[in-house]
Formats: C-alpha cells, structure tokens, sequence
C-alpha cells in the first residue's frame, strides 16, 4: 500500500458501527500514519468513534473539536468554522489528520460540514468510507436491505419521520431512541410494524436485537435504529 503523501492532508475516517474488526484496511492504515487525530467533543457518536479507533492510536496527538448539540445553524457556522480553522492550522505544516466518525462519513455526520470548509480554502482532502450502521443491522439480522427493484429511505427518527412513513420503500430510521414508542405506534397504525425489525447498539457492548419490532416494549437507547420492510421480506 502507498503512505500518505508528504504534504498537510485531512481525512475524514470512518471507523465502522462499533466493532473495531468491521474498520476496513485504509480506515487503519490512514490512522496509523496520521499525525493528529481529531474527533467533535460534545457527541456521543463521535465519543464512541474514539473508543472504536484506540487500538490504533497509542503515540498520537488527538485533539477535540467543539461542536455543539443544537440546531441553531448560526452557532453551529461559528463552531464548523472554527474546527475548520484548527484542522487547517495542522495541515499549513505539513501534518496528516484523520477527522474521526462513526460510520460512514458522509451519513448523517458533522465531518461533512468541516470537510468542505477545509476544502473550500484550497486544502487536500479526502473521505474514508466506513460500513453504515443500517448495513451492520442488516448484517446482525440476517436481512437484505433493498433487492430486484426495491427503494431504500433512510430517515432520520429525530426529525419529521412520520412525514415519510407512507412512502412506498423500504425504510431505515436511524438514531429512534428518543422517538422509539411513537414510531412503533406510527408503524402499527400504517400495518407495517409486523414488518419491523430493530437493533440497539449495533455491534457494540450492550447490543439488542429485536428481530420483531413489536417485542420492544420500553424506551431504547441512542444507537437505536428500525428497519421496516414494505414487503416483509
């Protein structure tokens, strides 16, 4: 395999649902040759992106980067800006920085937002992608996700999911924990929760699997992600 070039470079590293072994080979390699790891501070999902990718970490410069848990685009701008500013500053010296998510980084992930500030200024970038989390729950309930001719919708559980729910598709809800119970009841009015299947911390300590959605009878945890099938297969 080639090193990583000589000249300052941003990766954004997908480290995988949560089992270190589920890393690919470049998520490792770009890790062990990186001189600053850097990961958001204030997510529980880039916490755990810390944890996944420690193995490979023993010697390096990690570094946090606020990025706070509101939707307040004004202040969320201020905090992109700033991580962007501080990435930058490595890579004006010729430092490789692997940006940490957990995932893939262009699902659902703050990375993307630093990651065209950074590009924007003219710097090299690069993404690492990483399995999903909606493929490892797949994988973990021995289902396909979409076949033949089948569409796939990802939705986010957090924001207007029940404005999607009639959609013809198979669908993915990703992080339900704070929303479970309703949409198990929202899927229940529409007869497609016969067809659900839900995991809670996918691949890592404390996963759950309910093959049968309905079985779920109390609220679930951050990691929570549903798969519901239009068709029941």
């Amino acid at each position: 395999m080639a090193s990583l070039p000589r000249g300052g470079k941003l990766y954004g590293v997908g480290v995988g649902p949560g089992d270190p072994e589920l890393m690919t080979l470049k998520a490792v390699r770009v890790l062990r040759e990186a001189d600053v790891v850097m990961v958001p501070g204030t997510c529980k999902s880039d916490r755990t992106a810390l944890r996944i990718a420690e193995g490979y970490l023993a010697g390096k410069t990690v570094e946090t980067v606020e990025t706070p848990m509101v939707r307040d685009k004004a202040v969320l701008e201020k905090a992109y800006e700033t991580a962007a500013e501080q990435i930058i500053a490595h890579l004006n010296r010729g430092r490789q920085v692997a940006f940490l998510t957990l995932g893939d980084p262009t699902v659902y992930s703050t990375y993307m937002y630093i990651h065209e500030k950074v590009k924007a200024r003219g710097c090299d970038v690069e993404v690492v992608p990483g399995v999903t989390s909606f493929c490892a729950a797949a994988a973990r309930l021995n289902m396909s996700l979409c076949q033949g001719s089948e569409p796939l919708l990802i939705i986010p559980a957090s924001h207007g999911a029940e404005a999607l729910i009639d959609v013809k598709a198979n669908k993915v809800f990703m992080k339900a924990g704070k929303s479970i119970l309703e949409l198990q009841e929202e899927l229940k009015k529409r007869g497609l929760l016969q067809h659900a299947a839900m995991v809670e911390n996918c691949s890592m300590e404390g996963e759950r699997v309910y093959e049968h959605f309905e079985d779920l009878t109390e609220p679930s945890g951050y990691f929570s992600l549903v798969i519901a099938k239009e068709d029941g297969k």
